[in-house]
């Protein structure tokens, strides 16, 4: 005898509750399966899981949009960080900086290389520590480098922050969606699940193959193991 599996997708869950709907509306009263206070449960289950799936797909194309832009930001950040920072080991190599006021921007430790960039959180606490170095450096009668300016770095680190913000509201916007998901498809198997028992508890007189295509046609999915036949 085969088996029947419950979807294991949201897709095939809508699926499953959208043809037990569509197959009930078509078929007469008199020989419906299901019970109508079911089917009434069937229709708002499935409503409710369209408008969350739903929601999830355009926060998460949203998602994906604001992130591509969001790159943008983080390979610019990078380059002017790195290329300020450059150009600072430069003006010390060449004596027009002293090397202790490194310091100023917390890269006395760094051995004259580039601090690592790699990730958003390294990013965000080096701008602030080379805008702050800079905005020191200068105050104490220090020469401004330019190119690139710390202007203009500024800019970009401010650019680089407001995205990676987004970004992370983004995301807890969509985790939230897919979390009430994740909680719902507990429901909408139960109602799945029942709506299966009736068909198939209805259907029981009918002979094998025609009771297996009776069930499938209200969305029942059966599984055969290797050598197994209808009943």
């Amino acid at each position: 005898m085969p088996y029947r599996r419950l979807p294991n997708t949201d897709n095939a869950r809508i699926k499953a509750l959208r043809t037990a709907i569509e197959k009930a509306s078509e078929t007469d009263f008199q020989q419906l399966p299901l019970t109508p206070h079911l089917l009434t449960e069937a229709q708002q289950v499935l409503t409710r899981l369209e408008r969350l799936t739903l929601r999830y797909q355009q926060m998460y194309e949203i998602q994906v949009k604001a992130n591509r832009q969001f790159l943008t930001k983080v390979k610019n950040v990078r380059m002017y960080l790195s290329h300020f920072v450059q150009v600072l080991y430069m003006s010390v190599m060449r004596a027009e900086i002293r090397e202790d006021q490194l310091t100023y921007y917390g890269l006395e430790g760094e051995k004259l290389v580039v601090p690592d960039l790699t990730t958003h959180e390294q990013i965000l606490a080096w701008g602030e520590k080379i805008i702050q170095g800079e905005d020191v450096r200068i105050s104490r009668g220090g020469v401004p480098i330019y190119n690139p300016s710390i202007a203009k770095v500024k800019v970009m680190v401010a650019l680089f922050r407001e995205g990676y913000q987004n970004q992370l509201l983004h995301k807890k916007a969509t985790s939230r969606v897919l979390a009430e998901i994740a909680d719902y498809r507990e429901t909408a198997d139960n109602v799945i699940c029942r709506i299966w028992d009736e068909v198939e508890k209805n259907h029981m007189a009918l002979p094998g193959e025609q009771r297996l295509e009776r069930n499938r046609q209200f969305g029942v999915v059966y599984y055969f193991r290797k050598g197994e036949t209808v009943e």
